[in-house]
């Protein structure tokens, strides 16, 4: 059984900058995690990470990813299946078996766009089809665009999409949209977006980049083909945390519930970026708050974290 400082669990940007900032403080840090580079990866273009006019999601990952290796951490590519805490110990287990022990534990798993699971989707993610508005919205100034899905996520993505690109088609399988509804009466007014309700999304085509996108009448089972050159699906997120909710307090989304400064309802237990309360899921955020769980979890380790009432 190997034993650490500190614990990271997670490999995006949250997770590799605080191992950073826990090597710089010379502790004994390992990150463990099934894959690398988070939801950064998966996106062709970036313009809003301070310090860089344009850098793909994948080249600005494996630069966080060098700088950890760098500084000392121990890279470990595997899942984690199971946690405890016995005294002042934290123990992982991952899906192998292997154990690890750590005095504190930093978690920067992020959550997982919802996919639609149809014909084209994969092909085109990333030449065309996105799960983030704020990132990718500047890139289809003028062009035609689709947004699917009905809740308020989607609605925001309208109303931002409505002011760059030239028409925005919001598609939604059911006739009532889920978003507030203060939320659906703003945006109905804006003139550029097309409401199109009781409609399914079917395929999406497209050459080198997507040309168009698939619908389904949900009643008349009619298709119907919109020309368009980007979409953005918003239907949601996928979040795992129900394999801590016995150490951690969570919010009605299963995110980790944290103060301020990255502490849990658990003493010595961290949480970072996606996976945690903090609002606005963007790469930047992730990382400022991967800096913060990891100057914690020095403190806590170094007996300077003052104890919080959670009650």
């Amino acid at each position: 059984m190997k034993s650490y400082d500190v614990l990271i669990i997670g490999g995006g940007s949250a997770g590799l900058t605080a191992a950073i900032y826990t090597c710089r403080k010379k502790l004994k840090t390992a990150i463990i995690s099934a894959d690398w580079g988070g939801q950064t990866l998966l996106t062709n273009h970036i313009e809003n990470y301070p310090g860089f006019d344009l850098i793909p999601g994948p080249e600005l990952m494996s630069k966080f990813r060098s700088q950890a290796e760098k500084f000392g951490a121990e890279l470990i590519t595997k899942k984690v299946s199971k946690i405890e805490k016995n005294k002042d110990l934290f123990q992982i287990e991952t899906s192998d078996g292997e154990e690890y022990t750590s005095k504190a534990v930093i978690l920067g798993s992020g959550k997982t766009p919802r996919r639609l699971g149809i014909p084209g989707e994969d092909k085109f993610f990333g030449k065309g089809v996105s799960t983030c508005a704020t990132c990718d919205a500047p890139f289809f100034h003028d062009k035609n665009v689709a947004i699917i899905g009905g809740g308020n996520s989607a609605l925001e993505a309208a109303e931002l999409l409505s002011k760059i690109a030239k028409n925005v088609y919001l598609t939604h399988r059911s006739e009532e949209f889920r978003a507030d509804e203060v939320t659906v009466e703003k945006v109905r007014k804006i003139k550029n977006i097309n409401f199109l309700t009781n409609k399914t999304p079917l395929e999406i085509k497209g050459d080198k980049f997507v040309t168009s996108l698939m619908i389904e009448d949900v009643k008349t089972k009619e298709e119907e083909e919109l020309l368009v050159d980007g979409i953005f699906v918003e239907i949601g997120y996928e979040l795992d945390t129900d394999w801590v909710k016995h150490l951690v307090k969570r919010n009605k989304s299963n995110e980790i519930i944290i103060d301020d400064r990255c502490r849990t309802s658990q003493p010595g237990f961290f949480a970072a970026g996606d996976v945690s309360t903090v609002p606005y899921k963007q790469t930047v955020i992730s990382a400022g708050e991967g800096a913060k769980a990891g100057l914690e979890s020095y403190k806590y380790i170094k007996g300077e974290d003052v104890a919080i009432d959670w009650k």
